[in-house]
């Protein structure tokens, strides 16, 4: 079974995060979900985009780094739509990792100075129609990782909605959420 470092979204360490995070335990994975908003959480994305851009990308991002640090360096990166740049990063750039989930989001490899490791899979889910998505260059990014990269999977579900994985959350997709952890449970257990 897989060691998870999941990274949450502008909203915090939600209930719904906890909810996603306890689909992959339940189906055997170890999973941390560090809280890099220092226990605060939001109702909606344009308060945790403000406190995000207040504290800074590049703080996250580092608290991110700094989670890692006290585990083991064999680990699945994982996180949703903010989460995927430390974990996205941190995939590419810690030795050891395992795979990478990277869920509403995808940064375009070159962004963080390295390629894209060899041998270190990588699944991206997203909605095909989530505005910020398409219209802020994920889906680029998505595509060309999946071009590029030999064990890339890139999956876009029907609709709308960019936190489409937040129990709870007006964008919540249960249908979708059930096939993406369906899908990365099957990823999870090959790596």
């Amino acid at each position: 079974m897989a060691e998870i470092l999941m990274f949450h979204h502008v909203l915090g360490r939600t209930r719904g995060m906890e909810a996603l995070a306890a689909r992959f335990r339940e189906a055997g994975h170890t999973v941390h979900l560090p809280d890099l908003y220092e226990g605060r959480v939001f109702g909606d994305r344009e308060d945790g985009s403000a406190y995000a851009e207040e504290v800074g990308f590049d703080t996250l991002i580092e608290r991110g780094r700094l989670a890692a640090e006290a585990l083991p360096r064999e680990l699945v990166y994982a996180g949703v739509s903010l989460g995927v740049l430390p974990a996205q990063l941190l995939a590419q750039t810690r030795l050891g990792a395992r795979g990478a989930l990277l869920i509403s989001a995808a940064v375009e490899p070159s962004e963080f100075d390295a390629p894209w490791p060899t041998g270190v899979p990588v699944q991206v889910h997203a909605k095909e129609e989530d505005t910020m998505f398409v219209e802020e260059g994920d889906l680029d990014a998505a595509r060309s990782i999946a071009a590029t990269v030999p064990d890339a999977e890139l999956f876009l579900y029907p609709g709308g909605g960019h936190l489409f994985t937040e129990q709870g959350g007006a964008d919540h997709d249960p249908a979708a959420t059930d096939l993406l952890v369906e899908r990365a449970t099957a990823f999870l257990t090959r790596l």
